[in-house]
């Protein structure tokens, strides 16, 4: 198999990190006629975009990780 169970592992908490930055960018738009602050939120602009950025380098690390076997080890 190319992957093992724990690159499989690391896959799914990179994809979470993701899911959640999108999470924290989503929100109530404006509309015509109503303009919404909470656009411009330091969540939204900073934090969340941070957090998807480190998802998806996580994500890029869990592929190339490659566990020791035991022969390795000694």
């Amino acid at each position: 198999m190319a992957f093992s169970k724990k690159n499989y592992i690391l896959l799914a908490i990179g994809m979470a990190i993701v899911i959640l930055g999108l999470v924290l960018m989503s929100g109530d738009g404006s509309a015509e006629g109503f303009f919404n602050p909470d656009i411009f939120s330091a969540r939204r602009i900073k934090v969340a975009p941070l957090v998807s950025l480190f998802g998806f380098v996580f994500i890029m690390i869990a592929i190339m990780y490659k566990p020791k076997t035991r022969k390795e080890e000694k």
